[in-house]
């Protein structure tokens, strides 16, 4: 009796599709967390901001930055898993 491995049935091209738009988020996640950081700098020089804005968003930055690093950390992942069937 033969069965089809979980590996093979997704093909490489869509590993490679799904690695890809996990990288492309991983860019956007950065872009975020740079656009807080930004918009905390500019409210640096306001003194109508909320004291705890600045604090907010450099907490939200850094959790953009951390999930930036997870979803390539899994696109590495995925990236070994599809190359580990060659």
């Amino acid at each position: 009796m033969v069965t089809e491995s979980p590996r093979a049935a997704i093909a490489d091209g869509e590993l490679i599709e799904h690695i890809g738009a996990l990288n492309a988020d991983a860019d956007r996640m950065d872009g975020y967390a740079r656009q807080l950081l930004a918009t905390a700098a500019t409210l640096a020089g306001c003194p109508a901001a909320p004291e705890w804005s600045r604090t907010t968003l450099a907490q939200q930055a850094a959790a953009c930055t951390t999930a930036a690093e997870q979803l390539r950390t899994a696109a590495g992942a995925l990236l070994v898993h599809s190359q580990a069937g060659d």
